[in-house]
């Protein structure tokens, strides 16, 4: 399986003005590119293939007087710009013809200096590599202090620098994990419960076995911080150095946020995928659900990012991951009857079965029913599953700003 790995980058000012550099040239060469195709497009001619954009854009521009300074960055990251453009192409028709499932793929579109997030990508021709010291050397920009926090897994085949928001460098490593070390990082499955889900509000998570997880809300919890950081930003003059620094203030709130949130999401997926030989979970309508009412708290809770790590982590580990229709009417039958009882507002938490007299706690007895529908008590049957291959998950590990040396990026240098 394939994973990333993300860790904190500190530059010092000239690699700060060499990544930018190579932002934009990336980013010059990605719409000199869709400006092309486009332009096949309304002149009705075949569209340019890989290699004759490659020569125009890039080796022949960089001869040219108004595009001389593309030479100033690695050609590698110009070559990874263009294949971005045919994978966004790629993924764009075959959702036209109905070949992609999923969210909707719209047509690739020009991209701005101005966009909050900003990546270039090293592959093993740019000779990119991890230094005895620890530190990450890059072509054309130099040897890059990185915040270790953990040792990967084993040599990485190419490294993703990502600017975010809030300013901040991260450099992501696409690593192949080893599935037997996985294994043995985690008990056998042998003998462990298998458990279902129910997310929800009130609470994060109630499980089968009757634990209950609260939600730590951090949005809300944040909001005051928030409002003011927002407040302060729309009262600045536009386009001005105060109304900058006002919404990198604005952006780094909203990513304390988002970081507190993967890493609990992390944290609980991980326990539950350690201590459950397999785990069962509701589809639930996250976008429909963020239409409501209860929007705000729905994009709070991060369910799909949670159910994400959860699939990916049973994959990896060799666990059993199932997940119930969203028609299934958890809520409204008994699970020791097994009577469908009707549907209930969401006020009502307690309820009483009109046919065997059980009184239920709403959430946990759709937990029981989500893990009695997802057929577990069939279909776990301990037997050891070995991962498959997988395209590398976003945010598998990464380091908050927490420096702990350089020995976890030692014997990690690539050739």
């Amino acid at each position: 399986m394939q994973l990333r790995y993300a860790f904190r980058l500190d530059l010092g000012p000239g690699q700060r003005v060499a990544l930018a550099r190579a932002f934009g040239c990336a980013r010059v060469v990605y719409n000199d590119a869709v400006a092309a195709r486009e332009r096949a497009r309304r002149e009705g001619a075949a569209f340019p293939s890989a290699g004759a954009l490659s020569k125009t854009l890039i080796t022949e521009a960089k001869q040219s007087p108004g595009r001389q300074w593309l030479s100033e960055v690695s050609a590698v990251v110009l070559q990874q710009a263009l294949r971005d453009v045919e994978r966004a192409y790629t993924n764009f028709f075959a959702f036209l013809k109905g070949a992609r499932p999923g969210a909707r793929v719209g047509a690739p579109r020009f991209k701005s200096k101005r966009d909050a997030r900003q990546a270039i990508r090293f592959t093993a021709n740019a000779r990119w590599k991890i230094t005895e010291a620890g530190r990450l050397l890059l072509p054309k920009i130099g040897e890059v202090k990185v915040r270790w926090s953990r040792r990967l897994p084993s040599v990485p085949s190419s490294v993703t620098v990502i600017r975010d928001a809030a300013g901040r460098f991260f450099a992501s490593f696409v690593v192949e994990s080893d599935p037997d070390a996985d294994l043995a990082r985690m008990p056998d499955a042998d003998g462990l419960p298998s458990v279902g889900i129910d997310l929800g509000l009130t609470h994060f998570a109630v499980l089968s076995d009757g634990t209950k997880i609260d939600s730590p809300r951090f949005l809300r919890r944040a909001e005051r911080k928030l409002k003011k950081a927002q407040r302060e930003w729309s009262r600045k003059q536009k386009r001005s150095n105060n109304r900058e620094k006002a919404r990198l203030k604005v952006a780094r709130a909203h990513a304390q946020v988002a970081d507190a949130r993967r890493e609990f999401h992390h944290q609980l997926s991980t326990q539950l995928i350690r201590e459950s030989q397999a785990v069962a979970v509701e589809d639930l309508a996250v976008k429909a659900l963020a239409r409501t009412r209860l929007g705000k708290s729905v994009h709070d809770s991060g369910w799909a990012q949670f159910l994400a790590m959860l699939e990916y982590k049973a994959q990896r580990y060799a666990r059993v991951f199932v997940k119930v229709g969203r028609f299934e009417p958890t809520s409204q039958v008994c699970s020791v009857c097994g009577v469908k009882d009707g549907p209930k507002p969401l006020h009502v938490r307690t309820w009483t079965c009109t046919h065997c007299g059980t009184v239920h706690d709403r959430d946990h007895n759709a937990a029981k029913n989500v893990k009695q529908a997802a057929g577990l008590a069939v279909t776990a049957c301990r037997a050891q599953v070995r991962p498959e291959l997988v395209p590398a998950q976003r945010e598998e590990a990464g380091s908050q700003g927490i420096h702990t040396g350089t020995r976890a990026a030692q014997r990690h240098t690539t050739r």
